[in-house]
C-alpha cells in the first residue's frame, strides 16, 4: 500500500498494444494511451504521481502486476509521459494524491 501523499520508489512495469480494448478489473476498456496504471490493492480511481525522467498524474483503473517484485504497471501512454517506455521495468518514484 501507498500512504497518502508518501513518496515511494518502486519497481514498475508499463502494458499497451495487446490489451487495447480489453476490459480492465474496474469494467472500463483499457486505453493504451490514457494516463493510467494497475495496482494490486489501491482502490480504483486513485490518482498517483508517477516520476522517472518525467512526471505524470495517473488514474488506478486495473489490477496487477502480477510478475513478483513489481508494485505498479503504467500504460503504455503513461509510460511515454514520463520518459520511461524505452526501460520497460524500473525503478520510479510514486506519490499518492488521494
Amino acid at each position: 500500500m501507498i500512504p497518502l501523499l508518501t513518496t515511494l520508489s518502486v519497481i514498475a512495469s508499463w502494458y499497451g498494444p495487446g490489451f487495447h480494448g480489453n476490459l480492465t478489473a474496474n469494467g472500463e476498456r483499457y486505453n493504451q494511451n490514457a494516463l493510467t496504471a494497475a495496482h494490486k490493492t489501491l482502490p480504483f480511481g486513485t490518482r498517483l504521481k508517477v516520476c522517472y525522467q518525467r512526471c505524470a498524474i495517473v488514474r488506478v483503473n486495473d489490477r496487477g502486476p502480477y510478475i513478483p517484485g513489481r508494485e505498479i504497471d503504467l500504460s503504455k501512454g503513461a509510460a511515454d509521459t514520463i520518459g520511461f517506455t524505452g526501460t520497460g521495468v524500473g525503478r520510479v518514484k510514486v506519490t499518492r494524491l488521494d
